[in-house]
């Protein structure tokens, strides 16, 4: 995370600064945030313990023979009251002892959850002094410095929400100091799935702040569609996806790794995020994505963003692509699926080359999941789709997959008809690794139109006949070579039970 310290790394460079060199530690989800800072901060060692009572006990010894203070971090109440026994020991033997307690979030304490309990009342049994680091922008560093120089037992309880409060106030105020049209949200993960309203909040919050919503090329999975917030899609190749990020003055990333280049171009760059550490913030996987967001909504006042009246067309509207019709191309096939795909629809895209056109055309689409291919290693399409349907038997998959990609796992049509999946695959038969075509023009390979790149980017003579194919492992297939019966089979596709494809011939 870029900027200003997180309260948990405040903490744990403050106990560093006064002089604490180890900390053992047997933590839990509210101590994440200190786990986290202990790599951050060097210079504390961390020692686990399998019970907090081992902790509080090595802590009292290392006290006694080290004549200074170590760290004990413990979970919640529960994890406190596991220790109590030794740390009673360290209070009567004056042993100079931090014990670094962690508290549920501050906005959750009202709901009493299983692991809630009165830790401060349970810390003053055994410890000469108790602080309890609050939301209100509290000096975290002194706090440990003044429980570190203590003689005696000393307990700091962080909920779980202030370990990263302070990051929180200071994104709220660097995303307001950007210039308008200046700013993007990036996002991957955990930050591009619609659970608990999380993409709601995360809308609200780029129209609050005038961000654009960015996501990674190759993601995981996002949740789409009318009512949900437009992402624009990060482009594959890396200059211009180096120009698309480069824009910003200040990129927050949420979830999402530093995007670097698929491969190393000549003359291209490697990594794609250029802007200064002090620019770039990042959210990462390890936080409770809803819990931030929440807090950032909250500083940025995010709440007073109505979808679709004050929000900036951050909001996607109700919208469908017209069927086309005539010849079959690329695009015209994409538009044709993003008009008569169902509400609730899993879209697995392996389209490479030919689905580029999706994105764009099925934003407006009643919601849906999209997932791609993350990792680059070709043939995910077929079985994705496969796990896809055994996870959400209630929806329809529809798998837009390249031809080539299909090749390397066409078995998995076999078990989607013998399990009786509901899938429907559409192969984007353009008989070529068109791929390759645009990577040998990118990187003016000549001669980029020999007979050896002829041959090794082709996928005809013979062509793979996918009807052939699919009817082999006992999937009903089809061909389509214009709109109008592309639109036809669709439709029975998605009406039939069990699994089809239809062989789009581009």
């Amino acid at each position: 995370m870029a900027g200003t310290e997180t309260g948990a790394t405040a903490v744990i460079r403050g106990a560093r600064d006064a002089g604490i060199e180890v900390c053992f530690a047997n933590p839990g989800t509210s101590e994440m945030h200190f786990v986290s800072a202990l790599d951050q901060v060097p210079g504390i060692r961390a020692v686990l313990g399998l019970h907090e009572t081992v902790c509080t006990g090595a802590a009292d010894g290392y006290g006694r023979m080290a004549g200074k203070p170590a760290m004990a971090l413990l979970h919640l109440g529960p994890g406190l009251a596991n220790g109590l026994a030794n740390l009673h020991n360290a209070r009567r033997a004056r042993t100079p002892t931090l014990a670094l307690v962690g508290d549920m979030a501050t906005w959750h304490q009202p709901a009493d959850a299983v692991l809630a309990m009165d830790i401060d009342s349970l810390a003053r049994t055994v410890s000469e002094e108790v602080y309890r680091a609050g939301a209100g922008g509290e000096d975290f560093r002194r706090l440990a410095e003044r429980a570190a120089e203590a003689r005696g037992v000393t307990t700091l309880v962080v909920p779980h929400d202030v370990s990263w409060t302070r990051f929180v106030r200071d994104l709220a105020a660097a995303m307001r100091a950007a210039s308008r049209g200046r700013l993007g949200i990036y996002c991957g993960g955990k930050a591009l799935i619609d659970a608990e309203g999380a993409l709601r909040l995360l809308g609200q919050i780029a129209a609050a702040s005038g961000a654009d919503l960015l996501c990674e090329n190759s993601f995981a999975r996002v949740d789409r569609g009318h009512g949900l917030p437009k992402f624009r899609r990060v482009p594959y190749f890396p200059q211009e996806a180096s120009a698309a990020l480069g824009k910003y003055e200040t990129l927050v990333l949420v979830d999402a790794r530093r995007p670097v280049a698929n491969f190393g171009y000549e003359g291209g760059p490697s990594q794609l995020v250029t802007q200064s550490e002090e620019a770039v913030w990042e959210i990462d996987g390890d936080a409770h994505i809803g819990t931030v967001l929440k807090l950032l909504g909250m500083e940025l006042q995010a709440g007073r963003i109505v979808p679709f009246k004050n929000c900036g067309g951050v909001f996607a509207g109700t919208s469908r692509p017209l069927l086309p019709t005539g010849r079959l191309t690329a695009a015209a096939m994409c538009a044709t699926i993003a008009a008569l795909q169902p509400e609730g629809a899993i879209v697995v895209d392996e389209a490479l080359t030919s689905g580029t056109a999706y994105w764009e055309a099925s934003s407006g689409c009643p919601q849906f999941s999209h997932l791609t291919l993350t990792g680059g290693a070709i043939g995910a399409g077929i079985p994705m789709a496969v796990g896809a349907a055994m996870a959400c038997p209630a929806r329809r998959v529809i798998n837009i997959q390249a031809d080539g990609s299909g090749l390397y796992s066409a078995q998995g049509l076999w078990t989607q008809a013998r399990e009786k999946l509901n899938v429907l695959t559409i192969v984007c038969a353009n008989r070529t690794y068109a791929i390759l075509k645009l990577e040998l023009a990118k990187q003016r390979i000549a001669p980029s139109n020999g007979p050896a790149a002829r041959s090794l980017t082709d996928l005809g003579h013979p062509n793979i006949d996918w009807v052939a194919l699919a009817a082999g492992y006992g999937v009903p297939a089809v061909q389509a070579g214009s709109c109008e019966e592309l639109a036809r089979q669709i439709e029975v596709g998605l009406a039939r039970d069990g699994p089809m494809v239809i062989e789009a011939l581009l």
